[in-house]
């Protein structure tokens, strides 16, 4: 066997093997099958982030929705000055808090006035009640009067049939016969007349008694005034309905206020979303379909809710003016339903939304129900 010296200096056989050519290593199908999954679930994100299809249609979205709160009115019922304001702008309060005083010395006096007439109205009752009893004893008094004019009468007409017997055979003169005739008429007359007065004693009781009615209602009136004043002036301070917090205040001491003049604003931890659909999206919607919304004031910060409940009409029939389509160039234009969204509970940053917000509403036409 020969060999042959290369210019490098070695030795090459005539039998030797040529170097087989590259290949890259052979990769593992768990990482191939992760690879795909991946690619799959990007492609699935940017199908669902922009609603494409199979996602398209499941979700409908609006900007036009806003935070909704009860905010309260505070207002006095009664009129006065200030003497006290017990609160400060933004304050937290619970139900009953005292927030204003209104100057009550004359509501006081009002009471005292009331109490006054109440009593001067039972004293005129008592002294109905007293002069009934005083009448009820006139009228007994007459039932006395007419069984003595009774018996009068009944020994006048026996001494007048004795005065006929006897003058029959001369005994009693004519003249004695009429003295005791017109002693016979004049017990007649005295019975008639005491029938009369106890008559007039019964209609004074009777009046007596039917003033009491009209007594007895100015006694309750006198109390049901009592009351009123008790209100007003219970009313010279005014307290939270509930617990919430407090707009800026706007009274100072010192002030003359009027019922209805507004005070502050009291707004409870009471929240949620009102949503204001284009009608064609609200085609698949039903109350319990799960809801998200990013609120402007946290960042886009994502909160989740569920549809409570949907508007009866839409917003144009609940307008003061309604528009008048009833003309030749008319265009139709999509209307809005309300949509209530409620917040659900236990998420952190719901505490920190307030009542007229801005958010972007989404909901899950799908979802469970």
């Amino acid at each position: 066997m020969s060999e042959e010296k290369r210019p490098d200096g070695e030795v090459e056989g005539d039998g030797a093997a040529e170097p087989s050519s590259w290949q890259p290593p052979r990769k593992d199908r768990k990482a191939i099958a992760l690879i795909a999954a991946l690619v799959l679930a990007a492609i699935f994100t940017i199908l669902y982030a922009w609603r494409l299809p199979p996602f398209a249609g499941r979700f409908e979205q609006t900007d036009n929705a806003y935070v909704r709160g009860r905010t309260t009115v505070i207002s006095p019922q009664v009129s006065g000055y200030v003497s006290a304001v017990s609160v400060r702008d933004f304050q937290q309060v619970k139900a009953g808090d005292v927030l204003i005083r209104i100057e009550n010395r004359t509501y006081h006096a009002r009471v005292e006035q009331a109490r006054a007439s109440m009593l001067a109205q039972v004293a005129n009752l008592d002294n109905s009640l007293q002069a009934e009893r005083a009448r009820r004893a006139g009228e007994q008094a007459q039932d006395a009067a007419i069984r003595s004019a009774e018996a009068q009468l009944l020994r006048a007409q026996a001494d007048m049939r004795r005065a006929d017997a006897l003058v029959a055979d001369g005994s009693v003169s004519a003249r004695e016969q009429d003295q005791t005739r017109a002693a016979l008429r004049q017990a007649e007359a005295q019975l008639r007349q005491a029938h009369a007065a106890r008559e007039i004693a019964r209609q004074d009781l009777r009046s007596v008694t039917v003033g009491r009615g009209g007594l007895s209602a100015a006694v309750e009136a006198a109390k049901a005034q009592i009351r009123l004043a008790e209100i007003d002036l219970d009313h010279s301070i005014i307290r939270a309905p509930e617990a919430g917090q407090l707009s800026e205040i706007g009274v100072r001491t010192g002030q003359f206020v009027t019922a209805g003049t507004q005070l502050m604003f009291l707004v409870p931890r009471d929240f949620w979303v009102i949503a204001n659909f284009k009608e064609a999206q609200t085609s698949n919607m039903r109350i319990g379909q799960p809801a998200t919304f990013r609120v402007d004031a946290l960042g886009d910060a994502e909160l989740t809710g569920h549809v409570e409940n949907m508007a009866p009409a839409a917003g144009s029939e609940f307008a003061v003016l309604k528009a008048d389509n009833a003309t030749g160039n008319f265009v139709k234009v999509a209307q809005r339903i309300a949509v209530r969204i409620r917040i659900d509970p236990g998420q952190k940053l719901a505490e920190r939304l307030r009542p007229g917000m801005s958010v972007v509403a989404r909901i899950d036409t799908k979802g469970d129900r």
